[in-house]
């Protein structure tokens, strides 16, 4: 459905699909949770990514330990207080290992047991407005990601691609999310809906490559990517409306006169 926008020249308000799922990933690199709602604030999904482990010899301005470096980081699991009830503000209290531990998220036991696998010591750090590569959200399609897994020959998980939303087209087609760069995507309906502006492409680095319950790499995978569409895929935004996220909302497109009509 598309409609008019009183007050906004040109642009024009499309209906592209819903929410699919919605991800947080409590510690940078670590397991996500799938989550059926979430706080949207303007430092992303609250609980998302607000930990991670700095490697104490890196001097640069991205000291921060992820998968690409330490494939094994995707096989631990924050866990939280009380299961099933994710506060949005909740940090994790334990830290699940590979080999089925429980670890205090603080402790020094979690932070010698990644230290030794990663060869070099780390210390977890909390950054109250998270700890991201590029952007504080990620948005995929499902269509995009069983794209890239026809032409890589497998079925693919779409925590590959640790997306905070998934979202499910109206009108599937893949690598759809190009289209949308300098829109804004609204989550429900009403002036009160959260929204993001859609600032730029998700360019894809190895992790994908991961499985994400054995850590398993598949190179196919990230040149599939590259082949498909110049590695990229999904697309990164900053928060311009804070609100509720929620599994079934319908998710609009503000677009310009400028760009391509849906």
């Amino acid at each position: 459905m598309v409609y008019g926008l009183g007050g906004l020249g040109s642009s024009m308000l499309i209906e592209i699909g819903q929410v699919e799922s919605i991800f947080r990933y409590p510690v940078k690199s670590m397991g996500g949770q799938r989550l059926e709602a979430a706080n949207l604030g303007w430092h992303g999904l609250d609980g998302d990514r607000r930990l991670a482990f700095r490697r104490m010899d890196d001097r640069s301005g991205m000291p921060w330990l992820t998968a690409s470096k330490l494939p094994d980081l995707v096989l631990f699991a924050p866990q939280h207080p009380e299961d099933g009830a994710l506060g949005d503000l909740l940090l994790p209290a334990h830290v699940r290992t590979p080999d089925g531990k429980e670890m205090a998220v603080f402790g020094e036991e979690l932070a010698a047991e990644v230290g030794r696998r990663h060869g070099a010591p780390v210390q977890m750090m909390q950054l109250r407005h998270g700890i991201f590569d590029e952007a504080t959200i990620s948005v995929i399609a499902s269509d995009t990601v069983r794209e890239i897994g026809r032409l890589a020959g497998r079925s693919l998980d779409v925590r590959r691609f640790r997306p905070n939303v998934v979202v499910r087209l109206l009108r599937p087609a893949p690598f759809q999310e190009d289209e949308w760069l300098g829109g804004v995507l609204s989550f429900g309906e009403g002036d009160d809906a959260p929204a993001i502006t859609v600032t730029m492409r998700d360019e894809r680095c190895s992790m994908v490559n991961l499985d994400p319950d054995s850590a398993s790499p598949a190179p196919e995978v990230m040149k599939a990517v590259v082949r498909a569409n110049q590695n990229n895929a999904g697309i990164y935004g900053a928060v311009t409306r804070i609100g509720r996220l929620a599994v079934g909302q319908t998710i609009f497109l503000c677009a310009t006169g400028k760009m391509e009509r849906a």
